[in-house]
């Protein structure tokens, strides 16, 4: 399937493994494992050379010397991973409606080559839109676990998610 300009697209036709089709499903205080990434250094040079071209992301020996002691990736790469691990694993295709934003992301540690991070959502809101009820506003509290155990990104994302079509009434006549 191709997409925008000719790249390979995704396949929106599937729903997630964890049984997350519309809004009722997305019940406050859940919490899911939603899958992982591993980050190499090669991806850390490549993302940052093209959006966050600071030393201790594009240049090892530079980094080496930094304030980290080594490479890192951009929090922004780190961001981009865990949203990839979200769209796949945790949204649902058929009913997400986009994102007005985020709040409050953090990138708590350092993520660094070779780093897997797990991606866990706790659904920490789910209300009904007042203006438009055929879909509803989702809050995620959203964290990024490394290999040792440290949660190295936290955002609360928000999500407007498609509501399941109410049960249709048959009309009764006279």
């Amino acid at each position: 399937m191709l997409g925008l300009a000719g790249r390979p697209g995704w396949d929106t036709a599937r729903v997630n493994d964890l049984g997350l089709s519309y809004f009722e499903d997305y019940v406050p205080g859940a919490t899911y494992e939603v899958g992982s990434v591993s980050v190499d250094q090669a991806s850390i040079v490549a993302f940052a050379k093209e959006f966050d071209p600071q030393p201790f992301h594009v240049d090892p020996v530079a980094a080496a010397a930094g304030p980290y002691g080594g490479l890192i990736a951009s929090g922004w790469h780190t961001a981009a991973l865990v949203m990839r691990v979200l769209v796949r694993n945790y949204l649902s295709a058929e009913s997400s409606l986009g994102s007005p934003g985020m709040d409050e992301i953090r990138w708590l540690y350092p993520v660094r080559p070779g780093d897997t991070l797990r991606v866990r959502a706790t659904v920490t809101e789910a209300r009904r839109s007042l203006s438009k009820p055929d879909r509803g506003i989702v809050k995620t509290l959203i964290e990024a676990v490394d290999q040792d155990g440290q949660t190295v990104m936290r955002a609360t994302g928000i999500n407007f998610v498609r509501a399941r079509a109410a049960p249709q009434t048959p009309d009764v006549g006279p």
